[in-house]
């Protein structure tokens, strides 16, 4: 299996197509082919377009490719992955048989990313993914939690970020990586964390949530 991809990629959709048939979720498959996702998945009153993917384990981290090759008249096309094209990434990791699914406003335009099961050596903690905020069980029974409240204000329980609430009351992010993924930490001030931005080092901008009684 080891130098081959398409087997690989196979087996990714198989587990996570099971794992989400574990957890009562529909299950769709299309019947055209050359689509730009596998498997189509019913989550907090949504039908998803989710790419699967083999994920590798390097030490405590989970690599997960975003990118893919077809082949054109004029050779073989590596590109990246959008949301006018898919909904959500799965990935599945062999090595802890574990399936996740991240959302595309995170994985859009990133050729790779990655899962961390434990935090880096280097003492790290902002812009960080915790692949338990990506198990694919856990973002579907937040999507059903969240579902009432999301679709009260109009939102998509998983348009931005699988995580309920802040992992931590205070984020430190770069203002490189805040532009990339503003959804994201849009939604953890939403949440109630206090989203500090750094440029060059030093203190760049500051989002907060928004006050209880607060009107627009």
């Amino acid at each position: 299996m080891e130098h081959d991809p398409n087997l690989k990629g196979n087996v990714a959709e198989l587990a996570i197509a099971t794992e989400a048939a574990k957890l009562e979720l529909s299950v769709l498959k299309p019947l055209t082919e050359h689509e730009r996702y596998d498997l189509v998945l019913g989550i907090g009153g949504r039908l998803l377009r989710v790419q699967c993917k083999w994920a590798k384990l390097k030490g405590n981290v989970v690599h997960v490719s975003l990118t893919t090759s077809r082949r054109t008249r004029d050779g073989y096309v590596r590109t990246r992955y959008s949301a006018e094209e898919v909904d959500a990434i799965g990935a599945y990791c062999d090595e802890l048989q574990c399936c996740y699914l991240i959302p595309i406003d995170i994985a859009a335009g990133m050729s790779a990313m990655s899962l961390r099961l434990a935090p880096a050596r280097n003492g790290q903690r902002a812009a960080l993914h915790w692949a338990e905020q990506y198990r694919l069980g856990a973002v579907a029974q937040l999507a059903e939690r969240r579902r009432g409240t999301a679709e009260a204000r109009g939102s998509n329980p998983l348009s931005s970020t699988p995580s309920p609430e802040p992992a931590e009351a205070t984020l430190d992010v770069g203002a490189h990586q805040f532009r990339n993924h503003f959804g994201y930490y849009l939604e953890q001030a939403a949440t109630g964390a206090e989203v500090r931005v750094s440029r060059r080092g030093r203190a760049y901008a500051r989002l907060l949530p928004a006050a209880p009684d607060a009107q627009m």
